[in-house]
Formats: structure tokens, sequence, C-alpha cells
């Protein structure tokens, strides 16, 4: 059975009496090329272990158990598991988890799955879960790095760099904490159905230390979510809104922080907003 043609895959949802969710972004991929592009890319090997996120129908799951040590995917829809059934059933160190990676304990799941092994993450994500799945992606420590497919545009915006236009509060704060690369794109005539967004895939890998250093990092991050508070706005203005400061107050830690008055918070890097923080804790 190839997972990836249309005709194999109908016949194997058709079999299972499988109904499509809308509400769980379900498209399934039907070019072989992507799922073993995206397992290369991760970088899966024997000695890693992989947790997977929304598996589908398994044909990711297939090539990363060809190259992991061991892959654990999480599947939230249940009437997917007999399906997982028969199309892993010849990859004995693949499993499947029946649950919502939003509600599990990944540093309790990946403990007793991979024990001391190097553990990455893999993931086709549906868009609207995007944000909160990497957050907790990154906010489990053992998850050393993680290669997703999302939309486009968000990975576009992930990858920007700090001080351009394209970047946001949620890409710095996932590159504080990790290095991502764009990889390369997937147009929606890959999936069934068709989305109706381009995807793109990108790696991004733990830091072995933040980019700046600063001894008030929940000010470091307030900073960073309220200079994007009012993205057309000055930084001073969409500071002052954001933390309920007097403007002046805030125009006082930007100019000590060396920054023009008119700075708005898409140009800072992370060394002005590490600055900007000395500043503001005087």
């Amino acid at each position: 059975m190839n997972l990836c043609d249309l005709n194999d895959l109908r016949d194997l949802l058709g079999r299972h009496g499988f109904r499509f969710s809308k509400s769980m972004g379900q498209n399934f991929l039907i070019d072989p090329a992507v799922p073993r592009d995206i397992a290369d890319a991760s970088g899966a090997a024997p000695e890693w272990g992989v947790l997977e996120v929304g598996p589908g129908v398994g044909p990711l799951t297939v090539e990363l158990a060809r190259r992991a040590g061991r892959v654990v995917s999480v599947e939230l829809d249940k009437s997917l598991l007999p399906v997982l059934g028969e199309t892993l059933r010849d990859y004995p160190n693949a499993e499947v988890v029946s649950g919502d990676v939003m509600k599990l304990d990944l540093d309790a799941l990946l403990a007793e799955k991979f024990g001391q092994a190097p553990v990455m993450a893999c993931a086709n994500l549906p868009y609207n879960i995007t944000t909160p799945v990497l957050t907790k992606f990154v906010e489990t420590r053992g998850i050393r790095q993680f290669t997703v497919m999302i939309q486009r545009e968000v990975a576009q915006r992930i990858c920007a760099a700090p001080g351009t236009s394209g970047g946001s509060s949620f890409s710095l704060f996932l590159q504080y904490y990790m290095e991502p690369e764009y990889l390369f794109t997937v147009p929606p005539e890959k999936f069934y159905p068709a989305p109706k967004v381009t995807s793109a895939v990108m790696r991004c890998v733990r830091r072995e230390k933040p980019p700046v250093e600063t001894e008030d990092e929940t000010l470091l991050f307030r900073l960073m979510r309220g200079a994007f508070a009012l993205r057309r706005k000055t930084l001073a203005n969409s500071l002052s809104s954001a933390l309920g400061l007097p403007k002046e107050t805030v125009l006082a830690a930007i100019r000590g922080a060396g920054l023009a008055e008119t700075v708005r918070g898409e140009q800072l890097t992370f060394e002005d907003f590490a600055a900007l923080c000395r500043a503001m804790g005087k």
C-alpha cells in the first residue's frame, strides 16, 4: 500500500469508515516525496527517539520509523487508531498514543517512552493549533529539536531575523530558545483534501544558551510582547499601552537603551531588547 497514493488512501479510509473532521484541520499528504523529505530533514537516526504529533494515516510515521530508533505518535482522532494499526503493523518501533498533545505531560511521556535517548519532535500541524503546540515543544526541555510543516506565512514569520518587519513577538520567543531554519515549501495540491493555503517545513534546533543575557527574563518577554501589542504605533506608545506605564517613563528607558524615540517594536534586535530591559529595571 502506498499511503500517499490517492486511490490507496481512499480505499484505506473507506475500509475503516473514516470521515474528515474540519475542526481538526485534517489534510493528508498525497506525494510520497514530502514525508520522505521531512524525515530526511529532521535528522532522524537510530540513536534518536521521535515524538510525532498528528500522524494521520502514517506516511511520515513510516519514514521516521525507517530512520529512528523509536517513534511515538500522538493522535487525537480516535477514528484513526485502527487505520494506524494497519499502516504501522510492520514497524514495531512505532507506537501510537491516543490523546491531546496539549493535555499530555510531555516530560513524563518522553521519560517513559525514550529514557535517556535524545528526542526530536516532528509534526504536520493543523494551522489552528500551530502556536500552542510549538510553544509546548519549546517549553519541553527534553525536545532538542523539532521539524514541522505549518502554514508558509507563519514559518516565514517565525524564521524572520529580529529587527526586521517580518517578525513577531512569538518569533522572538521561539528564537530566544531555538534556532529556526526555513527548509522548503509544500503547495496545496500535495494534500487531500487540498487546503486553501500553502504550507512550509521548518526545523528548529535548541540553543545551548540564549542569544542575549538578562537579569530579568520575565521583564524581557513582557517587553517583547508589549513591543508588538500596537504594531502600527511607535515602541513608546505600544509599551506604554501594554505595560500600563506613563509614556515619558517608557521614553526615558528607550533613550537609556540608546534607541531613537521614534523606533518601532519590529525594529528591535535581541540586543536592543536586552538593553531596554536593563534601562527599564533601573
